[in-house]
């Protein structure tokens, strides 16, 4: 409610929030990503990142993305492609395909942009996209989070951002594999 206040009393602001606003909600390649990021910054605003599979939304992914959203003006989400999490995670993984995932993402009211990307790690996203903020699950351990070192050489931050405990992607297909097996 203060940041509308504000918004409000600052027509640059406002115009810029909801400049903002209207690139919301969208899936973008990774140039157009870090066009957006630049464009960001260059109003002043903190660009935060996160990436991850999102393969099926749960609470815990709303919580974490709703806190990271938190940590700046505008999040840019990092999805990893169905060629990477079959790296990653194995053969029956994922479950939805790449865009349906990022489709769903952009759809939440506390993310601006959704890239996907093709590498193991999001350490070229995080280089092209080049946040304020990098923002983690509390469970990977700080000196192991991929691209910290992109960040903080600009002056970025790398936040951790506790794990809802009971709320996993791996828990929510065993339920389901228990309750039809």
């Amino acid at each position: 409610m203060a940041l509308l206040g504000r918004d409000q009393a600052d027509p640059d602001r406002r115009r810029s929030v909801l400049t903002t606003r209207s690139l919301q909600r969208q899936v973008l390649d990774r140039d157009q990503a870090a066009r957006l990021a630049l464009e960001l910054r260059r109003a002043g605003r903190a660009v935060v990142f996160t990436n991850g599979v999102f393969d099926l939304l749960h609470l815990g992914h709303v919580r974490y993305l709703r806190q990271a959203r938190l940590l700046g003006d505008a999040l840019i989400v990092g999805v990893n492609s169905d060629a990477s999490v079959r790296r990653n995670k194995g053969s029956d993984r994922p479950i939805n395909p790449e865009d349906e995932r990022a489709e769903v993402l952009s759809a939440l009211d506390c993310v601006d942009a959704v890239v996907v990307f093709d590498e193991d790690t999001p350490a070229e996203i995080i280089r092209a996209v080049q946040p304020d903020v990098l923002v983690k699950g509390a469970d990977w351990p700080a000196d192991q989070i991929v691209g910290r070192d992109t960040v903080e050489a600009r002056g970025g931050r790398v936040e951790r951002i506790a794990v809802e405990e009971g709320h996993s992607t791996t828990a929510l297909v065993e339920r389901i594999r228990r309750a039809h097996g």
